[in-house]
């Protein structure tokens, strides 16, 4: 065994000790993370920003909506080492229980209930928590989610999160091309939970 020298292993020492506690588990993670598989965009990606653009997908403006499940997406963002992506941007767009997405290409038939879109800002931790819609499908689509990360003007990913046993995927033509790996990664199960579903969608970037 190579002989490493003591003050090397005092400095290494140091530099976990001081590091702070939201990254100290990233230091010890070991491996790089595999990078979540990109996905198309798709055709539906909003022309402009509503006007209500926050992580509740359940209520726009002043107006509740009522229909489908609802559930809470949330994750983490995190660079391939496992460090939070501090100040990252994730957003995520979808159709309504109808099928239907807020976009001329759709004939803009969304429920204007529905936000349909949703953008928030993740802090030191990589954190991020929307209020949505268990997604449904429509024709010639699987339920899924659209997902962005930006780091300022950088796009860092885009991708699909899919629902775990649904059996429109294995009919998917996109999540099909998919290797049985990368599938595992943006396929997520839906949960119950005591205010409604839960899917846990953790994002790895390179950033």
């Amino acid at each position: 065994m190579p002989v490493v020298p003591r003050r090397r292993l005092l400095l290494a020492s140091a530099a976990v000790v001081a590091a702070p506690a939201w990254l100290t588990p990233a230091l010890a993670q070991g491996p790089a993370l595999r990078p979540t598989p990109r996905q198309t965009e798709g055709p539906f990606y909003p022309v402009s920003l509503p006007a209500d653009s926050d992580a509740d997908l359940l209520k726009n403006g002043q107006v509740a909506y009522g229909h489908g499940q609802p559930a809470w997406v949330e994750g983490t963002v995190t660079d391939l080492a496992g460090v939070p992506v501090s100040g990252a941007m994730v957003e995520i767009w979808q159709c309504d229980h109808q099928g239907h997405y807020h976009h001329p290409g759709d004939g803009n038939r969304a429920d204007p209930a529905f936000q349909g879109f949703g953008r928030v800002s993740v802090g030191r931790d990589g954190r991020y928590r929307f209020r949505t819609l268990k997604p449904v499908p429509y024709a010639g689509r699987t339920p899924h989610i659209h997902v962005k990360v930006r780091l300022e003007r950088r796009e860092l990913l885009t991708t699909q999160l899919y629902v775990a046993g649904d059996p429109g995927n294995e009919r998917d033509g996109i999540w099909r091309r998919l290797d049985e790996q990368a599938r595992a990664a943006v396929t997520v199960p839906f949960t119950p939970g005591s205010d409604g579903l839960r899917a846990l969608f953790p994002i790895a970037v390179q950033a």
